[in-house]
């Protein structure tokens, strides 16, 4: 079996954001991070969780996510995810990260267990360190996804008033 620990940060919201990530798998542990110029804790969450999904080698993998992201764990375990799938993501948030959330746990048997953040949790604490760290990085890459969903919702807003 392999836990996920996974944490998201932002220093404002939108801000300079990162993620952090602990997996481990028996005797073996390996941790990963990165950042962003311009982005939102939420994407910092499940981007987090994406990272660790893709980092495994092996599909078919029995993996126990732990997040102290109920944005995150509630999309999966509520179903809300399956549903905003169906309807194409219409006017939810994050689109470009779901689906690609979506690829990499389909090819695993994921659960997800949510923990309270800041909790003295070993490894939450950790991942949170990480995903700070990478948030204070310096020269971080934009965040295209979030550019991209934003300028979007500018332009919908522009073209229908009335919304």
């Amino acid at each position: 079996m392999i836990e996920l620990f996974t944490d998201g940060a932002s220093r404002g919201n939108p801000g300079p954001g990162g993620y952090g990530v602990v997996l481990k798998s028996g005797s073996h542990r390996k941790e990963l991070s990165g950042g962003y110029l311009l982005t939102t804790n939420n994407r910092m969450e499940l981007l987090a969780v994406i990272v660790g999904l893709e980092a495994l080698k092996k599909s078919g993998s029995v993996i126990t996510v732990y997040s102290d992201s109920s944005y995150v764990c509630d999309a999966v375990n509520k179903g809300w995810l399956f549903d905003w799938e169906k309807k194409g993501f219409s006017k939810k948030k994050n689109p470009d990260l779901w689906e690609r959330f979506l690829k990499i746990y389909r090819l695993h048997k994921v659960k997800f267990v949510w923990i309270k953040g800041h909790a003295g949790h070993k490894e939450n604490e950790r991942c949170d360190v990480l995903a700070v760290e990478a948030a204070l990085s310096k020269n971080l890459p934009s965040d295209t996804g979030y550019l991209a969903d934003k300028e979007s919702s500018l332009f919908n807003a522009e073209s229908n008033p009335d919304s």
